[in-house]
């Protein structure tokens, strides 16, 4: 009877060991442990980064840390840190969450366009990834990368397609720089480069000219008659006399930093400069902007007609009137000007 007794209060605590264990094992690794009210939350984890830099971030996300960290422990999670974006979704239990943040690096959608140049294009950037900007503008002109690829500093933004690309967050500056790399040969397929040599401009100086069609217009409808104009004055030997080319060579120069010019006089078309169309014939030493694709393929496609001129149309802002001889064009400026001057624009 006694060892009975024995017999029972043993497996009476067995059970209550194993209750307790299972309890524990539970509350460790399978209860619930998201503190949160979104159905999701996402940590950020640094390349290098240490077990406390991802507690930090996961601190205020849960109901309790501690157990995580028991857990996050046990799985070695502590010792094997990958760096990456990782979703937390509600009702996660600490298992789970150890599972995501292990080998759920989830990517992300970086995009850019317009950027005027390579410094503004790696602080876009380095908002939307892990890398800095400082490290990516090292990476974008680094020169022994140039030279192996065909490019230098000036032509160097062309490289750069506008859009929007999937990447990892933790994307280092280097390979940041060989996928869009990548993405600007994929760009100037077969078809692209064919229909450039069909005009006579190779891709650079597809991508040079874009840049100056961009600048003039945003609507991609009259891209393409914008584009023809240059194609017809490159065509007989006339100076582009691109405005955008104007600006762009006077932002250069100490004295128009921190300026807008909002209106182009005869003393712009004075400053020396290889990128002052009106004075040197032919397309300017490189690319003045990003170009968006719309433009690019504006001048691949330019449209062919008799037109010479354009300026802007006075009626309808952000569009343009065109001729296709000097009077009608001067007739077309002073409307234009004088438009500016009522609206007190006169630098």
């Amino acid at each position: 009877m006694y060892i009975k007794k024995i017999l029972w209060a043993v497996a009476l605590i067995g059970l209550i060991v194993i209750a307790v264990f299972s309890y524990y094992v539970y509350s460790v690794m399978l209860k619930p442990n998201t503190a949160f009210n979104n159905e999701e939350a996402y940590i950020y984890v640094p390349t290098n980064a240490t077990y406390n830099q991802v507690r930090e971030q996961l601190e205020p996300l849960l109901i309790d840390i501690d157990k995580f960290d028991a857990l996050a422990k046990q799985k070695k999670y502590t010792t094997n840190i990958r760096a990456g974006k990782y979703a937390i979704k509600k009702g996660m239990n600490n298992n789970d969450i150890i599972n995501s943040i292990r080998s759920k690096n989830l990517p992300v959608r970086v995009s850019f366009n317009n950027q005027e140049s390579l410094p503004k294009l790696a602080g876009r950037i380095a908002q939307q990834i892990e890398a800095d900007s400082l490290s990516l503008l090292q990476a974008m002109t680094d020169s022994v990368f140039l030279k192996k690829n065909d490019f230098d500093k000036q032509s160097a933004l062309g490289m750069y397609i506008p859009n929007s690309y999937e990447l990892f967050w933790n994307t280092s500056a280097e390979t940041f720089r060989d996928r869009m790399l990548k993405e600007y040969n994929r760009f100037w397929n077969t078809t692209r480069v064919n229909k450039a040599k069909a005009i006579g401009l190779t891709p650079k100086e597809v991508m040079t000219l874009g840049s100056i069609v961009h600048e003039e217009s945003k609507q991609a409808s009259e891209q393409p008659r914008i584009a023809g104009v240059y194609m017809n004055r490159l065509r007989i030997g006339m100076p582009l006399q691109a405005d955008p080319t104007l600006k762009y060579a006077a932002y250069q120069l100490p004295e128009y930093q921190d300026t807008i010019i909002k209106r182009v006089l005869n003393k712009h078309k004075e400053i020396e400069s290889p990128y002052n169309t009106y004075k040197y014939l032919g397309l300017p030493p490189s690319l003045i902007a990003m170009p968006d694709i719309t433009a690019i393929d504006a001048v691949l496609n330019y449209e062919k007609h008799n037109y010479v001129y354009f300026v802007a149309d006075a009626k309808r802002l952000g569009y343009h009137k065109f001729a296709k001889t000097l009077s009608q064009h001067n007739a077309n400026a002073r409307a234009y000007h004088r438009y500016l001057s009522s609206q007190g624009i006169n630098k």
